[in-house]
């Protein structure tokens, strides 16, 4: 029970801490795009990111550095608060380094598609007009 108290802990205090730096990063790149019509901000922390768990992952996995609770902490809570495409690309690139391709384009499109097809949806019906 104690371990998993920490575990939560970890994962929630890098939640907060990624969603803290997705704000800051975010801000900062709108005020410097201003209101260009393009989602630069969101793209900005997308692609850091990307960048972060792939520089992380490496570290941990081929490497040995850190423990599983930083891994926790920084993977699920830190990235996971600051983004969670980058647990998709990361997903998306373990699939292919083994060469599941049906699963990488399944992976694609299930997100891709999938999640623009829900959003829309989910906008759909919170936008009738009733009566």
């Amino acid at each position: 029970m104690k371990v998993a108290l920490v575990h939560a802990a970890a994962v929630g205090i890098g939640g907060f801490l990624g969603a803290l730096a997705r704000y800051g990063l975010g801000g900062l790149v709108h005020r410097i795009h201003g209101t260009s019509g393009f989602p630069y901000g969101t793209l900005a922390v997308n692609l850091l990111g990307c960048l972060l768990i792939g520089i992380l992952a490496g570290l941990m996995e081929e490497r040995q550095m850190f423990a599983p609770e930083f891994r926790l902490f920084a993977l699920v809570g830190i990235l996971g608060g600051f983004t969670t495409f980058s647990t998709f690309g990361y997903e998306t690139l373990m699939l292919m380094r083994d060469t599941d391709y049906l699963r990488v384009v399944a992976n694609v499109g299930f997100h891709v598609i999938g999640g623009l097809l829900l959003v829309w949806l989910g906008y759909a019906v919170t936008t009738l007009e009733l009566g």
